[in-house]
């Protein structure tokens, strides 16, 4: 082979043969080249909206369990007109009391058979009776949480049989969750600057970033028990605080 075809063969296996290591040097250095970190940020808000859940029903007297008494559509009828004529009482009185007709939603007519042990029979056996209960659920928004224990009194004044408790949420969510998404971020920020300092380097441009947990906004329910509804007047109603969690990944390049 001549001398001269033998020197390039061997220079081109030689850059060949540095390749990977040219490639490891580089991927090297841009590891050297950034700085990556986490940073997780807590937002404490009050609210400052709730909604209020009540249920009305009305039940058909109880009959033997017979197909051809467990649908009687007289005894059906009456227990509904009993039951919308109680809704419109319930209506009118929380809009006495300042509510928003706009702000009271009533949903759909629930029907529904229940199911009593009755008399036992002469051979022992016990009877079944069944009734059916006709129940509509109602919501009430409440802009102004002052005015909670009032509206309260009210819906117990106006004969909910059940008050299922409060929702506590906020007029504006998303402001809520941006500003801890922004806590998320300038604490990245902090935290790189202090081991930038620390180290002896500058931080140049972002490189990479992303959420590691986005921030959401949950509404708070609070229960009711039997005790605060019977002492509305003396119980008071404190949304509390809820937390809303932001976490971000930032990446940013070290300046040579």
């Amino acid at each position: 082979m001549p001398r001269s075809l033998f020197s390039t063969c061997l220079f081109a296996g030689a850059l060949v043969a540095m390749a990977p290591f040219t490639a490891m040097a580089v991927h090297a250095d841009d590891i050297r080249s950034r700085l990556d970190v986490q940073a997780e940020a807590q937002l404490d808000v009050v609210p400052d909206r709730a909604t209020l859940n009540a249920r009305l029903w009305e039940r058909t007297p109880a009959v033997a369990r017979d197909e051809e008494t467990t649908s009687d559509p007289t005894a059906l009828r009456e227990a509904r007109d009993r039951l919308e004529e109680r809704a419109a009482v319930l209506i009118r009185t929380l809009e006495e009391a300042g509510v928003e007709r706009d702000a009271i939603s009533a949903g759909s007519l629930n029907v529904q058979p229940e199911y009593l042990p009755g008399a036992r029979a002469s051979d022992g056996e016990r009877e079944t009776l069944v009734r059916t209960r006709l129940e509509r659920p109602f919501q009430v928004k409440v802009a102004d949480l002052e005015r909670l224990p009032l509206l309260l009194d009210a819906l117990t004044e106006a004969g909910v049989n059940a008050l299922d408790g409060v929702m506590y949420d906020l007029a504006d969510r998303d402001a809520a969750t941006d500003e801890a998404l922004v806590m998320a971020l300038e604490k990245a920020r902090h935290k790189a600057e202090l081991m930038a300092s620390t180290l002896g380097v500058t931080l140049g441009q972002v490189i990479t970033v992303s959420e590691t947990q986005s921030p959401i906004y949950a509404p708070r329910m609070m229960a009711m028990s039997a005790d605060m509804r019977e002492s509305a007047p003396q119980a008071e109603y404190r949304p509390g605080t809820v937390t809303i969690d932001a976490g971000v990944s930032v990446s940013w390049t070290i300046e040579p």
